[in-house]
């Protein structure tokens, strides 16, 4: 029996998982000029988005890819390139729907029934590629700035307005009083660790009733319905680590989740499609907070 691709990926997703390594967090800083880290990149610049973030973040840590930019055959040869013979593409997906038409037996009365789908293909790293225009290949500038404090970062989480309580010895976030409880900064091991926890904790925050009301079933610490909302803070801080152009240290705290994600992830094969299109969810909602605060900082 053919397997189908919510089986495939979630089985590579597995598998990385029982290897230890969590395929949605990069450990490297990148060479190429696209950025020191970022999301997967489409030939023309568009970032991937959900679950392609994860399996291209996966395939390149695997192969060790430092460029960020995945190309189709079609479209390297349309620009006069050629993948090199013998290299293996990367599995990326897209949803879609089909119409149907049925005819109730009963009255006759023709209607129309969309199905969804999910359709994948086949993608190449442009490392894999010869003959594609420089900008293609080009290597980064080294890095300037200061790694302490990064503005950029503390102007994004301040524009959610997040009520952040610092103190103590650990992060987390309280629906029932709706806050987030974090460490200062000068315990952590360095800024960007900072940020990205302080992420994780912002995309619980999301959560809450009067945001996205995300629940997944949750009756007690540890239960399934926790281990996925884990998971969906975990990819959405990586999602936001990249788009903040970060690269967090992998968080020893969060391994003690790993073998719980396993067990959903074999429990439902659209588990990590669900969890990282809530992810992608939680941070498109807190970018759309930039775009409020910004306004408001105009119209002052």
């Amino acid at each position: 029996m053919r397997t189908d691709v919510y089986e495939r990926i979630t089985n590579q997703i597995v598998a990385e998982l029982e290897k230890g390594v969590r395929p949605w967090l990069k450990p490297w800083s990148g060479e190429h000029a696209a950025g020191r880290i970022t999301r997967p990149l489409r030939a023309n610049g568009i970032p991937y988005r959900g679950i392609n973030v994860v399996m291209l973040w996966s395939a390149a840590m695997e192969k060790g890819y430092a460029a960020p930019i995945w190309i189709t055959f079609k479209q390297a040869k349309e620009l006069g390139a050629s993948v090199r013979k013998g290299e293996q593409g990367s599995l990326v997906v897209y949803a879609d729907k089909i119409t149907r038409r049925e005819t109730d037996v009963d009255t006759g009365e023709e209607s129309e029934r969309q199905i969804p789908f999910m359709k994948g293909y086949t993608v190449f790293n442009v490392e894999q590629v010869e003959g594609l225009p420089p900008h293609f290949y080009a290597k980064a500038e080294p890095p300037t700035e200061p790694v302490e404090r990064i503005e950029r970062a503390e102007t994004f989480f301040a524009a959610t307005r997040a009520n952040v309580i610092h103190g103590g010895n650990r992060a987390c976030y309280v629906p029932s009083t709706d806050n987030i409880h974090m460490p200062c900064i000068d315990l952590f091991r360095n800024a960007i660790s900072y940020y990205a926890t302080l992420g994780h904790e912002t995309i619980h925050w999301t959560r809450h009733p009067s945001r996205l009301d995300r629940d997944f079933g949750r009756k007690r610490f540890g239960d399934e319905g926790y281990a996925v909302e884990e998971l969906v803070a975990e990819l959405g801080s990586a999602f936001l680590s990249a788009d903040l152009e970060l690269t967090p240290d992998i968080r020893d705290d969060h391994a003690a989740y790993i073998g719980s994600w396993i067990k959903v992830l074999k429990n439902d094969k659209r588990a990590i499609f669900t969890a990282a299109a809530h992810a992608q969810r939680a941070a498109d909602f807190l970018h759309g907070l930039q775009c409020r605060a910004t306004a408001e900082a105009a119209a002052a």
